[in-house]
């Protein structure tokens, strides 16, 4: 089922599959994404039993359009989960995030740990690294120079997706994120906590995402082999696998 849903002052695109009983699930898509970035996972946590919902952050896809991002500190986003949580009534949901979608989670189950469950953090980032830098660098020269890129964004965005490609890259451009450090909050987390992340990411090192996991009591780490930053569109029934295997054991499902 697809609905536009009122948050404060502007309008999100949700998806919500499956049915309304079963354990919720909310994907939380990458820094240029949208709810199409999920479709290799969602017909497979259907098939598992679970309950999706699945949406455009504001500025992005068929979600209202915003003039600048939040960034690092992604508050606008964390606020619009809470209200948007709030609104379908669900208050044991399971996180998943992939990159900056992955930092809004761990931003999330800190403040707000009595809605969530667990989460699975993927290709996230708590701070800065050199390899980030390099990598956004990267995106920026393929968005300049490779027309099939931009068509890719324009498919996901519409018209407005260089204004949507520039907030991105100027968000993580920000001289400010320097002093940028996650590590102080993600040590307060208590639910279950996956860390997933590439080992040929093209964003971290694999040092970060062991800080991630270093960081939370208990999380447990998976770093792919073979994996980029993409993972859960480039290796998904690795993933999926993986994914549905953890969320079983959050829930207590018997096979």
């Amino acid at each position: 089922m697809d609905k536009i849903v009122h948050i404060g002052d502007h309008y999100l695109y949700v998806e919500v599959h499956g049915v309304a009983d079963n354990y919720p699930i909310v994907l939380l898509h990458h820094g240029l994404g949208s709810t199409k970035s999920w479709n290799t996972q969602i017909n497979s946590l259907l098939e598992a039993g679970y309950l999706i919902i699945v949406y455009d952050r504001w500025g992005y896809g068929k979600s209202d359009k915003r003039i600048e991002f939040s960034m690092p500190n992604f508050r606008d986003d964390v606020r619009d989960l809470h209200r948007l949580i709030n609104k379908l009534g669900i208050t044991n949901a399971t996180l998943i995030g992939h990159s900056d979608g992955g930092t809004i989670s761990l931003y999330f189950a800190e403040k707000y740990q009595h809605l969530i469950s667990s989460v699975i953090a993927v290709s996230a980032h708590i701070y800065v690294e050199e390899k980030m830098k390099l990598g956004i660098e990267r995106i920026h020269k393929y968005y300049i120079s490779d027309p099939n890129f931009r068509v890719g964004l324009q498919r996901l965005h519409g018209e407005y997706s260089e204004q949507i490609f520039d907030n991105w890259y100027n968000g993580w451009k920000n001289v400010d994120n320097e002093v940028w450090d996650m590590r102080p909050i993600i040590k307060n987390i208590i639910c279950p906590t996956l860390v997933i992340q590439g080992l040929l990411d093209e964003h971290a090192t694999p040092q970060h995402a062991h800080d991630i996991c270093g960081a939370i009591p208990g999380a447990d780490l998976w770093l792919v082999n073979g994996g980029n930053h993409m993972v859960p569109q480039e290796m998904p029934a690795d993933f999926n696998e993986k994914v549905i295997s953890f969320l079983d054991g959050v829930y207590n499902r018997k096979k």
